[in-house]
């Protein structure tokens, strides 16, 4: 088992340092930045529609967004979540998604690095996929934001209603944070299936998914640490702090998207060898 672990680690290493990786995910920490806001907004247009708090949605962001970022852009999100505004959803779904679909664009071009493919799909038949895949992931970014928000009056209401032993709602608790990874899981599936211009089998794709579920979570709260105490960014580099470190944490999340990717390529090719 330690042999072919450490076989599989070679591998990883090996196209890890093949395909430049960082370089793939440099490019796509610029492009992630360039979708992330229009993300937002069409996000965040759609919130007052379902009477969420604003405290709630920034604690979200908050939890999930390193540093200053938060507070870089708390007055919009304010702005945004307490006026609703059908024309801004209108804008947003006709004319952001298409913004937003470039951090897509972006990865698949470096999938298709990562999988030794080249594509030959047409180029609106790509920016289709992108948008579907931009789709999917904000599906699963207003989950991940409803359960955390919602999940407590559930819960509640479920236990008074069939007055639940203590060790039950526990573990409501624990499965409500399970359905939001696993949604999240299910989108990174659909990411590496559907983005590169080859068509893996969806167990090969598992293992890359779970990594990547997995890593994101520990990279960013590491990360977060990090720049809580140690990394001043704001003492330095003042109102671009927020920026430099979203960038930061783009080229990691980049990173961990690449090495699920090549992950999946490896699994693959095992799988392969193993049948062929």
């Amino acid at each position: 088992m330690f042999k072919k672990l450490k076989k599989f680690g070679k591998e990883l290493v090996e196209e890890f340092q093949n395909d430049d990786v960082p370089v793939l995910a440099s490019s796509q920490a610029y492009y992630y930045l360039l979708a992330i806001f229009p993300m937002v907004i069409l996000i965040l247009s759609l919130l007052p529609y379902f009477s969420i708090d604003t405290e709630r949605v920034m604690s979200f962001i908050s939890n999930n967004v390193p540093g200053d970022t938060a507070s870089m852009i708390r007055e919009n999100v304010v702005s945004v979540v307490e006026k609703p505004s059908g024309g801004l959803l209108t804008i947003g779904i006709l004319g952001t998604l298409w913004s937003a679909s470039n951090g897509v664009n972006a990865f698949i071009k470096a999938a298709n690095i990562a999988y030794n493919v080249e594509e030959t799909r047409s180029f609106i038949k790509v920016r289709l996929i992108s948008i579907a895949l931009t789709l999917g992931m904000i599906v699963a970014i207003v989950v991940a934001i409803m359960l955390p928000v919602f999940g407590d009056v559930i819960i509640t209401f479920v236990t008074d209603l069939l007055r639940l032993p203590d060790s039950t709602v526990i573990l409501f608790q624990v499965l409500r944070w399970v359905i939001s990874i696993v949604v999240m899981a299910g989108v990174l599936m659909a990411l590496y299936h559907i983005a590169p211009n080859e068509k893996i089998p969806f167990k090969s794709i598992i293992p890359g998914a779970l990594a990547t579920a997995v890593l994101w979570q520990l990279i960013s709260l590491l990360f977060s640490f990090y720049i809580s105490n140690f990394g001043n960014y704001s003492a330095t580099y003042g109102s671009l702090g927020g920026i430099i470190i979203l960038m930061l944490w783009f080229f990691l999340t980049g990173i961990i998207l690449m090495v699920g990717a090549e992950i999946n390529v490896i699994t693959s090719r095992h799988r392969q060898s193993k049948h062929g």
